[in-house]
């Protein structure tokens, strides 16, 4: 078997780019083959779904919530590791029935573990990152299994720096001054260049281990499909773009499109590497929104967008060779599918303790009996504390580049306290989110997070103790005024309930549970918005402004807003745009001016007096 792990594939990108002919490689799994989106689950993070992939288990089981831990005896945070994974994956459980296996790339899989067959971990191609390359091949822990792996495998290390920008050029266009500058994780370009010297040393090095060392199974990971769509995904195929992202997508718009192809070529060189007694299942664990325009242009200026809000739900499931049904449609497979369906290909029943189940409507197999558990006590997983100074030092800043940290807690627990509350066990969720805020008594998230806890516990009192402080602590906190009024309205205070349903759509306009709420309560969606046909109109031109500054025509905006003020003088929302576009178009002056004039209208809106104060301390 191969086991072909692409993050970030987006079905519908694929779908697209497949129907005008440029992915051939998708195309023949897809017509000779078995496909189906594949759903995922949150927090919709790479570490956390590919750990429930290669375990089937979820992440309650598994122990792996985020992109990073908390080292408990410094308080250091570090990225996830294997000794943090709680129970065994698919390699584990094969290696001890009889398989061979080769795991190539594949998240948190440093320090390396003892298999049957080889690791190369997650931490091999950062090791390749510096000057000294192989001189520090001897360095701390081995970035391989067997560790002399290593050495054998170098030839086939692509660094970042050895990309020319004629290879390059047909992802961006770039001069040699930019190309030429220094290798930083922090900067957009040495993150496409590293998404794509990292693609092709890890799939260079599964060809090289499939056809060496000839495993059962085969797992290789590649991860530039989703860091590129981070960096440049807004850009593609995005139309009408002015000004500074007419620029960037001049100089990046193809990136992501290439990407895909390039994806489609390696899938091409592994479907030439089978013989008729393999089996490949390429997947994505979720998929990304692409071309789509943030309504704030300005968070693009960095070329980068925020964490995981542009994932979705469904990635991809490929299914083609030996045992796979033609034409064979998956019923709604999830990642904790992939489990059980890789072991019985490989002839191995799955666990009971696995939530997922067995494909067996894509697959000509008969499926074995499930045994018990494959769990055992005293195993040799590596320490959770493990560190790795310099590769944890550049995979932090990789992760800060794409938007994955840098918010108020980077620890998983926060993670997996929310997954115990989604499963409806309140007194566990509420007493782990209790100890996280004892740690972190100035996180507004936790505390609100932790107030739902305690009102589905019915421990109204103290919930709303929690939530009047992390609205103090952070007054933008939508989810602490939704969860506010979820308590008002238990305790029969109607007034009270749509007053914090209007507070936190007043400061997230998308926020859907609250406007479902206030849909249901027969109440107005904004108590302050227009009530004249003047002010209507005013609203019908601002969001035209604001449609027109998300593609950077700035000063057309400004032209609806001026048309705007004119019929409608005092509706304040009209200086919140004008703000966010004067501020775009560098007038830092007259962005402050409008939010003045909209406090005057409005003082209590707190969004106004947030952004007023971050612009007057020169954010």
């Amino acid at each position: 078997m191969i086991v072909l792990g692409l993050d970030g594939l987006d079905p519908a990108a694929v779908d697209l780019l497949m129907s005008e002919g440029k992915l051939p490689h998708f195309a023949r799994m897809r017509q000779q083959g078995a496909y189906a989106p594949l759903e995922s689950a949150a927090p919709l993070l790479s570490p956390v779904i590919w750990t429930t992939i290669a375990t089937g288990k979820d992440p309650q089981q598994h122990g792996i919530g985020h992109f990073v831990a908390i080292r408990q005896d410094t308080g250091q945070a570090l990225p996830v590791t294997s000794g943090m994974r709680r129970v065994k994956a698919l390699w584990n459980i094969l290696s001890e029935t009889g398989r061979s296996v080769s795991v190539v790339g594949w998240w948190a899989t440093w320090p390396p573990e003892k298999v049957r067959g080889s690791v190369v971990s997650d931490h091999f191609a950062y090791h390749f990152l510096f000057d000294q390359g192989l001189r520090r091949a001897s360095e701390g822990a081995p970035k391989t299994y067997p560790p002399g792996l290593e050495k054998t495998l170098a030839p086939l290390v692509k660094r970042p720096q050895d990309l020319t920008l004629a290879e390059a050029a047909p992802y961006v266009a770039v001069n040699a001054a930019e190309w030429n500058r220094p290798f930083d994780l922090s900067d957009d370009l040495s993150s496409f260049k590293w998404a794509l010297a990292a693609a092709e040393t890890y799939s260079a090095i599964g060809l090289r281990q499939w056809k060496v060392e000839k495993p059962d199974t085969l797992f290789v990971y590649i991860e530039a499909t989703d860091s590129v769509a981070h960096l440049y995904g807004h850009l593609f195929r995005a139309k009408g773009l002015a000004g500074e992202l007419a620029v960037q997508q001049r100089k990046f718009g193809s990136a992501v499109e290439q990407t895909y192809l390039l994806a489609d070529r390696i899938v091409g060189q592994y479907m030439d590497a089978m013989d008729r007694k393999t089996t490949l299942v390429v997947l994505s664990d979720h998929g990304f929104e692409l071309g789509s325009l943030p309504a704030d242009p300005s968070t693009t200026r960095d070329m980068r967008r925020v964490s995981e809000i542009y994932h979705r739900l469904h990635g991809v499931l490929y299914l083609f060779g030996n045992r796979v049904q033609r034409y064979g449609k998956p019923q709604e497979p999830t990642i904790r599918d992939i489990a059980p369906t890789v072991l019985a290909l490989n002839g191995v029943p799955a666990a009971r303790d696995m939530p997922g189940r067995l494909l067996t409507e894509a697959l000509e197999l008969t499926p074995p009996v499930r045994v018990a558990t494959y769990e055992t006590t005293g195993g040799e997983l590596a320490s959770a504390q493990a560190s790795d100074a310099k590769v944890d030092a550049e995979a932090l800043k990789k992760l800060q580049s794409l938007g994955y940290i840098g918010a108020k807690s980077p620890t998983g627990d926060r993670n997996l306290a929310g997954m115990k509350f989604e499963a409806g066990r309140y007194a566990e969720a509420a007493a782990d989110y209790e100890r996280l805020v004892a740690g972190s008594p100035d996180d507004s998230g936790l505390r609100a997070s932790y107030a739902g806890a305690l009102g589905a516990l019915a421990r109204y009192d103290q919930a709303l103790v929690q939530l009047d402080t992390a609205i103090r602590l952070d007054p933008l906190n939508v989810e602490a005024y939704h969860n506010r009024a979820v308590i008002h309205e238990r305790q029969g205070d109607r007034a009270g309930a749509i007053r914090d349903y209007q507070a936190a759509l007043r400061y997230n306009p998308q926020y859907a549970p609250s406007r479902q709420a206030l849909a249901r309560l027969n109440a107005p969606v904004d108590p302050h918005g227009p009530g004249t046909p003047e002010e209507r109109r005013a609203q019908i031109l601002a969001e035209e402004a604001g449609d027109l500054a998300r593609r950077a025509h700035y000063s057309e905006a400004m032209a609806r807003l001026d048309d705007a003020e004119k019929l409608a003088p005092r509706y304040a929302l009209l200086y919140q745009y004008r703000s966010n576009v004067a501020y775009l178009m560098g007038d830092r002056t007259g962005a402050i001016a409008a939010l003045r004039r909209g406090l005057e209208l409005e003082p209590d809106n707190e969004l106004f007096r947030q952004n007023l104060k971050r612009l007057q301390d020169g954010r």
